[in-house]
């Protein structure tokens, strides 16, 4: 049997590899605390279940949907990004997802021929580089540096490759690092885009999990923004529905047009039940259950922090995202503090090097661990002592 030599480029996804050792561990016996995978503990509101638990009964939900969404979530997502972000949208510039992945994953095979260049962050969410690689691309990697605030130098990639570049790929608020954009930046790349006739593909999906009165803006607040862009979300983070499957992209109307007409090739929308919940969370959340939600997360952080500080850590508290990024101690590699601390205190941590090779050097932790866990967590942790350098 002959697979595609296109799997053989392909890397184990990480945190299939982070489950697989976790499972491992547990079958021994092992009671294992995981900072790992980013997936909210805390529940979906009440009354977006009661939604799914009205609609559900209806036999109009229990066949095909379409694939662009019923028109009723495709104007509550436009209102909602009205209320949020002030970004008028008309319905051509809004496309329903099965969750922000699946989109991104698609958004390549739309813009990427064989041979083209993407520009991809590093480090970075897999899947940009995943999504390039499947099309038949060719990734230039873009390295974010902790001295420019994780933001990448537009400036430093060669001319003769933005000249080939056919999409650029941005991720603010940032996973992993906690990085922000600024509205300069964006200005920046905006310029940027238009020079060398390059799209850009936000990922935004970590907007509204912010802190210290931080508020994160939408790359489609830039001006000429939508004239070379797309804009990726999802009520994953900001609703605990990482279950059920549901975000969405906006912007350009030629590039929605673009993945609306790949999707429809490759998949059939979201459940109409689910596509109801969406309505519901978008146009009936009070933001007290935000604020509330987010400050359990602030809590954690400041936990996590505070301890990894104590055991001499150099780490940034970020002002928003589910993630703390954390210097590995001198000489050691994320992949050897991963290690020792999954095998001696049984504590699972993130390597930074499985986001790309900018992030060797970082591990990253989880706050969507309940509250209990984080804390037995922390109690390992404080219990590790900070190793030499290995022999």
């Amino acid at each position: 049997m002959q697979l595609a030599r296109r799997l053989d480029q392909l890397p184990p996804y990480l945190f299939l590899e982070i489950s697989r050792k976790i499972a491992e561990k547990r079958a021994q016996g092992v009671d294992v605390v995981s900072f790992g995978i980013g997936d909210p503990d805390l529940p979906t509101p009440p009354h977006i279940l009661d939604e799914l638990k009205r609609t559900a009964d209806d036999p109009a939900n229990h066949r095909y949907p379409e694939t662009d969404g019923l028109p009723a979530l495709r104007e509550a997502i436009a209102a909602w990004y009205k209320r949020r972000f002030g970004v008028e949208l008309d319905d051509k510039e809004v496309v329903p997802l099965i969750g922000a992945k699946e989109g991104i994953g698609h958004m390549a095979l739309c813009l990427t021929d064989p041979g083209d260049v993407a520009l991809i962050p590093d480090p970075a969410y897999p899947v940009y580089a995943a999504g390039t690689m499947f099309a038949g691309g060719t990734a230039h990697l873009m390295p974010l540096r902790e001295e420019r605030g994780w933001l990448p130098d537009l400036s430093a990639i060669p001319a003769d490759v933005a000249e080939r570049a056919k999409v650029i790929w941005i991720n603010y608020p940032n996973n992993p690092t906690g990085g922000l954009a600024t509205p300069e930046f964006f200005e920046e790349v905006v310029a940027f885009a238009k020079e060398y006739d390059i799209v850009v593909c936000h990922d935004a999906a970590y907007s509204e999990v912010t802190f210290d009165g931080y508020v994160a803006p939408s790359f489609l607040q830039t001006p000429g923004a939508i004239d070379v862009g797309i804009e990726f979300h999802s009520l994953s983070k900001t609703y605990n529905m990482t279950g059920w499957r549901i975000g969405m992209a906006v912007g350009n109307a030629t590039l929605v047009d673009a993945l609306v007409r790949v999707k429809s090739n490759l998949d059939s929308g979201i459940p109409q039940a689910v596509q109801y919940m969406g309505i519901e969370a978008l146009e009936h959340t009070a933001q007290e259950w935000h604020d509330a939600n987010n400050e359990v997360y602030r809590r954690r952080r400041d936990r996590v922090v505070d301890v990894l500080r104590t055991i001499g850590l150099d780490v940034t508290t970020p002002k928003s995202g589910l993630y703390v990024w954390a210097r590995c101690p001198e000489g050691w590699t994320s992949a050897e503090v991963a290690t020792a601390l999954l095998d001696e205190h049984a504590v699972v941590v993130t390597p930074g090097r499985g986001y790309g090779e900018a992030g060797e050097g970082y591990i990253r932790l989880s706050l969507t661990t309940p509250d209990d866990r984080v804390e037995e967590g922390l109690r390992r942790l404080a219990g590790w002592r900070l190793p030499q350098r290995p022999a």
